[in-house]
């Protein structure tokens, strides 16, 4: 069970609050998008009847205007389709000047259009670790749970990213504040007791199992990126394995050219095949010439990142 809350989970569970509170409640997602729309297409933001909201479909350019088309679909509920673009007389009345074009579709959260037990959905599977595909009519604005067809606006619902440094090591420090920016909720994992005592001040409590228990509990999906930094084989090479047992996106190991291939020789004695092992991004992160700590770090969550979005 995922036991983070993301950005995604808490706009929609804004909305469940504001509906049982009585209010009228709007969805908009972004639905196509051209050029330097500074958002990706699926992403939303919520928006009730007095004109509050969460989430963002612009990144601030064009929200003012949705949330007045918004408010004004709420008096009888319904669909709208909204369309800006930099050559339209209105983009720059609306801020969209960046250059970009995005089209958002605008849905009243109800039975007919973008129902709450739709939502309950969501986050349930999210929650629990699974990807859930909703379907939405663009000519009627009913949204439901399936893939569709081609003439319906798909939006893949994935688990929230999570990721599990094994090592409370110095790149740790500076990859935990990192790595929550991106979103990712972290969870640092190290048996060795030395080490573990040095983390209070990055908020974050280090897990003092070994990483392969810690992994069997935490339960990786395809949501998941897995690091290793500790360069210590008995630790290391049980967290990759039973990273290589799930469907963590991104798994990495800190070490050099020669400490990777052994390291892979001694996977491939456990049975993993060149498939399995080809998994493994070693030595970790892009080649950013990374000097520092800091630097190592960024460089990971870089890779992780090209990683998260080739498979979208």
């Amino acid at each position: 069970m995922a036991p983070y809350g993301d950005d995604l989970d808490h706009l929609l569970s804004t909305a469940q609050g504001w509906l049982h509170e009585g209010h009228r409640v709007a969805i908009a997602t972004v639905i196509e998008t051209w050029g330097s729309a500074p958002r990706r297409r699926g992403a939303h933001a919520i928006i009730r009847d007095d004109g509050q909201f969460v989430g963002s479909v612009s990144g601030g350019c064009v929200e003012g205007d949705v949330i007045v088309a918004a408010r004004g679909l709420l008096v009888s509920g319904g669909c709208r389709r909204l369309d800006y673009g930099v050559a339209d007389q209105a983009a720059w009345a609306v801020g969209l000047a960046c250059g970009g074009r995005i089209s958002v579709f605008v849905q009243s959260i109800d039975t007919d259009h973008f129902s709450p037990g739709l939502i309950d959905r969501i986050r349930g599977a999210r929650a629990a670790g699974a990807t859930v595909s909703v379907a939405t009519d663009l000519a009627t604005g009913c949204s439901g749970e399936g893939d569709g067809g081609l003439e319906l606006f798909v939006t893949r619902y994935a688990p929230p990213l999570r990721l599990m440094i094994v090592g409370a090591v110095h790149i740790a420090r500076s990859m935990v504040p990192m790595a929550r920016m991106l979103g990712y909720a972290p969870q640092l994992v190290d048996p060795r007791g030395s080490f573990a005592v040095a983390f209070g001040d990055v908020g974050i409590i280090v897990d003092e199992r070994w990483p392969d228990e810690a992994l069997a509990d935490w339960r990786p999906d395809a949501a998941s990126a897995v690091v290793t930094l500790t360069h210590d084989p008995k630790i290391d090479d049980p967290a990759l394995a039973a990273a290589l047992r799930s469907p963590a996106y991104y798994i990495a190991a800190l070490g050099s050219r020669r400490t990777h291939a052994a390291r892979l020789e001694r996977l491939a004695a456990q049975g993993f095949d060149a498939a399995a092992l080809a998994r493994i991004c070693g030595p970790a992160g892009l080649a950013i010439g990374a000097a520092n700590p800091p630097e190592i770090a960024l460089s990971i969550l870089a890779q992780a990142t090209e990683r998260l979005r080739a498979g979208v």
